[in-house]
């Protein structure tokens, strides 16, 4: 194969509409936009949502809800789930979470306490369930969390 010999794929390529070039054309005098109104005109679309003066949709409908702007949004891991990937004295963050696949995401993570934790773990992660906590410490480990212990608050 030449570069002069190559061609586009056969309907790949479509020529251009050419507008108001006479009756012949089938794209002649209103240029396929039809008689007046707005759609003829210059410049002539409707706004996303407009719905040809009928009230929209968006404003027919109530409004209800509330969003919390200083929600925080967790990665949630059960303890069931640890006894199961890690091994007594095993140091469980972050990075051990991804790396196992329980965790994937740039979100904090959460301990809940689902499940039994029959060995210690070293868990250091950003929040724990208040069973969760108890659950780690009953099975004589550790619950640690991000960013406490560097500020000097309880570990």
């Amino acid at each position: 194969m030449q570069l002069d010999s190559m061609k586009p794929t056969p309907g790949s390529r479509q020529p251009r509409k050419r507008l108001g070039r006479g009756p012949g054309s089938g794209l002649g005098k209103t240029s396929g936009k039809g008689h007046k109104g707005a759609l003829a005109r210059s410049g002539g679309t409707n706004a996303p949502g407009f719905e040809g003066g009928q009230m929209p949709l968006a404003r027919r409908l109530p409004k209800f809800g509330f969003t919390n702007p200083s929600r925080v949004e967790f990665q949630v891991v059960n303890l069931g789930v640890l006894a199961e990937r890690f091994e007594a004295g095993e140091v469980v963050d972050p990075e051990t979470l991804r790396e196992h696949g329980l965790a994937n995401r740039a979100l904090p993570i959460k301990i809940l306490g689902r499940g039994k934790l029959e060995h210690g773990l070293i868990v250091r992660v950003d929040a724990y369930s208040k069973s969760a906590r108890e659950a780690i410490e009953k099975a004589g480990g550790r619950a640690e969390v991000l960013g406490e212990a560097a500020e000097g608050g309880e570990a």
